[in-house]
C-alpha cells in the first residue's frame, strides 16, 4: 500500500446560494481568473470573461470540455437552476416526451438525477485537473418537517426544479461540492414603542458556511459558522491550490525546439515572388446559418463549423427527410432530435459525407 499522510491541496467545487440579487455573481467573479457560463446575463455589468450562452444541453457539455484546453482556474455556471432546466428540456426531447411528468412512474427524475450525475463527474475532471468549479443557485423557503419531532418549520433550500426532482437534484449538487455556502441579509426583529408591533432592520449581507435548521450549508475547511460576503473570508483556501495540472506538465516537459533552417538570399527573393503572383486558393471557411434553424441546432453548428448544406445532407443521408426537402419543411420535433443527438450526426457527417 501506498500510504501518505497531510493535507492535500486541492481545486475546490463550490455551491453559492441566495435569495436573488444579493450577490452571488460578484462573489464568484472575485475567485482566482475565473471565466463564465452566463445563463441570466448577470455579468453584464461585470468585468469578466464570459463563454457564449449555451442552448442545449448538448452544448453546455461541449462547453465543459472546451475549458480543459482554456487558461482559466475556475469555471463558473451562474446559475446551475437553469442548467437543470437544459437538462429536463434534453431529456424530453430525447425521448419524445413533453413534460418530464410524462415519463410515468416517476422514471422521467430518475433519468434526470442520472444525466447530472454525468454532469457532475464532467464537473469534478475539471477539479482534477486544477480548475476551480464553482456553481450558483436561487433559494426557496421549503417547509420543512422532522420525522423525530413535533410541528415544522420553514427553511432555505437549493432551488433546483419541482417538489418532486428535490429527492435527486439537490442532493447530488450537496454532495458533489466541497463547500456549499448560503448567502442571506442578517436581519434583527426589535419591538417598536407599540409593543404589540415589531419591524426588520439591519440588512447587512452574511455567508454561512455550516449546516442550520433553517439552511444548507457546509465547508471542509473549520470555517466559522457565519462570516462576511466576501471573497476575503475563503481566499485562504485558494491561495494556496497548486498550479493547473496542465501547466504543471507544461512547465516540466522541455518542448522540442524547431531546427532553424537557413535560407539564401536567392531562396528568399523566390519565395516573396512565389507569395505576391500567387493568390490564397483556400478562402476562410465561413458558417451563414439562415434564421430559421432553431439556436439549440445553430449554436453547435457554429461550435462544429457546419454548413445549412451539410447539416441538410445529414438530414437526407439519415433518411429523415426526402433529398428535395427544403430546409423550411424540417420540423420542430426533427431539430430537437439532432441536437440532443448531435454525436451521431456528426458522425454521419464525417464518416459518410465529409469522408474524413
Amino acid at each position: 500500500m501506498n500510504i501518505t499522510k497531510g493535507i492535500i491541496a486541492k481545486a475546490q467545487k463550490v455551491v453559492i446560494y441566495g435569495p436573488e440579487g444579493i450577490g452571488k455573481t460578484t462573489l464568484a467573479s472575485q475567485f482566482p481568473n475565473p471565466v463564465f457560463c452566463d445563463t441570466e446575463g448577470s455579468t453584464r455589468n461585470i468585468d469578466v470573461f464570459r463563454a457564449d450562452k449555451p442552448s442545449s444541453w448538448q452544448m453546455l457539455m461541449n462547453q465543459i470540455e472546451e475549458v480543459k484546453h482554456e487558461n482559466f482556474q475556475t469555471y463558473v455556471i451562474d446559475s446551475v437552476d437553469w442548467a437543470e432546466s437544459l437538462c429536463v428540456e434534453y431529456l424530453c426531447q430525447k425521448e419524445g416526451k413533453t413534460s418530464i411528468e410524462d415519463f410515468g412512474y416517476g422514471s422521467g427524475y430518475i433519468k434526470l438525477g442520472e444525466e447530472i450525475g454525468r454532469f457532475l463527474n464532467k464537473l469534478t475532471d475539471l477539479t482534477e485537473m486544477g480548475i476551480n468549479v464553482v456553481l450558483t443557485a436561487h433559494a426557496q423557503i421549503k417547509r420543512f418537517e422532522r420525522p423525530d419531532e413535533m410541528g415544522a418549520y420553514d427553511r432555505y433550500e437549493l432551488k433546483l426544479g419541482n417538489k418532486k426532482t428535490q429527492s435527486t437534484t439537490a442532493p447530488l449538487v450537496k454532495e458533489w461540492a466541497d463547500m456549499v455556502l448560503f448567502c442571506n441579509y442578517q436581519v434583527t426583529v426589535i419591538s417598536t414603542d407599540n409593543k404589540n408591533k415589531k419591524k426588520a432592520v439591519g440588512g447587512q449581507r452574511k455567508m454561512y458556511t455550516t449546516h442550520n435548521p433553517a439552511w444548507d450549508a457546509k465547508n471542509r475547511f473549520g470555517l466559522p459558522d457565519e462570516v462576511d460576503m466576501s471573497y476575503e473570508s475563503i481566499r485562504f483556501i485558494f491561495d494556496n491550490l497548486p498550479p493547473r495540472m496542465n501547466e504543471v506538465i507544461q512547465q516540466a516537459v522541455p518542448q522540442p525546439q524547431a531546427p532553424v533552417q537557413q535560407v539564401s538570399p536567392v531562396q528568399e527573393k523566390m519565395q516573396q515572388l512565389v507569395q505576391q503572383e500567387i493568390p490564397n486558393l483556400e478562402p476562410e471557411r465561413t458558417v451563414e446559418i439562415p434564421p430559421i434553424i432553431p439556436a439549440s441546432v445553430a449554436d453547435l453548428m457554429k461550435l462544429n463549423n457546419v454548413t445549412s448544406d451539410e447539416i441538410m445532407a445529414i438530414i437526407h443521408q439519415g433518411g429523415f427527410m426526402p433529398n428535395d426537402t427544403p430546409i423550411e419543411n424540417v420540423p420542430t420535433e426533427l431539430w430537437g432530435y439532432l441536437s440532443t443527438n448531435w454525436d451521431k450526426a456528426l458522425n454521419l457527417l464525417n464518416t459518410q459525407i465529409r469522408n474524413f
